[in-house]
């Protein structure tokens, strides 16, 4: 795959990349297993080792709209660092699924205690944020705009 800024092993030099995976556990997910859903609690995230997980918002009277597919490398979940805590969106496991877990008050307790830890950390999420929020739009344009659209920029 190719470096993405959005991908772990780009976005955080390797110190910051070796201490927040210390921090991690390896959990696994079965394929169409629900990693989170949209409204709940966001007390944890993971990064992902293999497989894919599809990202989602709910859509009145119809099933879930997929936003994106995450692969190795990739974060699952960003609104574990910002208040209140609640997931914006849904998370399946389209594979089986092999991550790091991490507790989000331990990692926002670390990041609070080293400056430069959580400036790297929350500049990470935010380009995850960013693109997150530019493939939804594009999402959006394809399921909703008039001929598709999602490509126009």
């Amino acid at each position: 795959m190719s470096a993405s800024p959005t991908r772990i092993t780009s976005a955080l030099p390797a110190s910051y990349r070796a201490r927040l995976m210390q921090m991690g556990q390896e959990v696994n997910f079965q394929e169409g297993a629900r990693l989170f859903n949209e409204g709940d609690h966001a007390d944890r995230f993971w990064i992902l080792r293999s497989g894919t997980v599809t990202l989602d918002f709910r859509v009145p009277k119809s099933s879930p709209a997929s936003i994106e597919n995450l692969g190795p490398g990739e974060l699952v979940g960003w609104s574990w660092l910002f208040e209140p805590y609640i997931w914006h969106l849904g998370a399946e496991a389209m594979t089986p699924v092999r991550t790091h877990e991490f507790d989000a008050a331990t990692v926002r307790m670390t990041m609070d205690a080293d400056p430069a830890f959580g400036s790297a950390i929350g500049h990470w999420v935010g380009q995850v944020l960013a693109h997150r929020l530019q493939a939804a739009r594009v999402r959006l344009l394809d399921l909703y705009a008039p001929h598709g659209g999602g490509g126009l920029m």
